[in-house]
């Protein structure tokens, strides 16, 4: 029996006991084999926005039902963390160098940010003219970035959000922004566009101005969402509809892409684990977050979410 089946046999006898399943990934995955983190079902089809706090643990919006947010611990316990007040929904969710836990309120058109001592939630920045304020990046210096789709319109925006909560629009008329990201080096943000395909890369300025906007890749097939860095300044793309993570060199050459263990709605990533090197999918048609490890670090483990 090879490994990957015997995996699937174990996974599938163990959907009751999600401590004991994410010690089994932990111990027994090898690199870029994927397997179940959270027990199928556990989030609802809003599975989305993953990311890792400095202790390493897992925080990924509506788990058990919308609104919420999940926290996977280190030992694989998973829990309602919050849970959103005012009809809010959260897409997106990044950590700053405080440590402070920032959401994308994308129903209220909202950044939101939460303390993690006392979960006291509160605004930090109110745009009333974004679409849905999306996912989220961070630079070092602490400044938010979060696309903004219109997806009736197959259009999207792009906002940068200051340490103060002062909102700037960057772009208007882009395809439908989604994933969105600051590179390794904080030379550059890269946003992606599902509807069209297309990962847009800027450079990018110590306060946050952009120019310079080239394409780095255009796929022919299927959607994207998500994008992470890793320290190599590679790109872990999400491929909605495919169900891969497909791993991109900053030059915008395909190194490797990466299948889910099963489901194709993949919607979003993030590095942790112990070396930064597990790599968490939220996985929307699944409803739950699945695993696995790659060669390098992400770029903001240990740093930020």
């Amino acid at each position: 029996m090879n490994r990957l089946r015997f995996l699937k046999i174990i996974t599938s006898s163990l959907l009751a006991a999600p401590t004991l399943l994410s010690v089994l990934q932990k111990n027994n995955q090898s690199l870029f084999e994927v397997g179940h983190y959270t027990e199928p079902g556990s989030f609802t089809s809003g599975a989305e926005g993953p990311s890792v706090d400095t202790h390493g643990n897992l925080y990924a919006v509506n788990y058990n039902r919308q609104g919420t947010i999940g926290k996977v611990t280190i030992d694989g316990e998973t829990t309602v963390f919050l849970e959103l007040s005012d009809g809010s929904i959260a897409n997106g969710i990044r950590f700053n160098s405080k440590g402070e836990m920032f959401l994308a309120d994308y129903v209220n058109h909202n950044v939101l940010k939460v303390d993690l001592d006392s979960r006291q939630v509160s605004v930090f920045a109110h745009e009333p003219i974004m679409n849905q304020p999306n996912d989220l990046a961070i630079g070092a210096n602490d400044i938010l970035y979060a696309s903004d789709p219109n997806w009736s319109e197959s259009t999207g925006q792009l906002w940068r959000i200051d340490t103060d909560g002062t909102t700037t629009l960057l772009e208007d008329q882009m395809g439908t922004t989604n994933g969105i990201e600051v590179s390794t080096d904080e030379s550059k943000l890269y946003v992606g566009e599902s509807v069209q395909r297309k990962v847009w890369q800027y450079d990018l300025s110590n306060d946050g101005e952009i120019s310079n906007k080239r394409l780095l890749i255009e796929f022919s097939d299927f959607g994207l969402d998500g994008i992470r860095c890793d320290q190599k300044g590679n790109l872990y793309i999400t491929r909605h509809g495919k169900g891969t993570v497909v791993i991109v060199s900053p030059e915008g050459k395909i190194i490797r892409e990466i299948e889910m263990f099963e489901g194709k709605s993949i919607t979003n990533l993030a590095f942790g684990g112990p070396d930064g090197k597990t790599v968490y999918c939220t996985v929307a048609d699944i409803g739950n977050i699945q695993s696995f490890r790659t060669d390098t670090p992400g770029r903001s483990w240990n740093l930020f979410g």
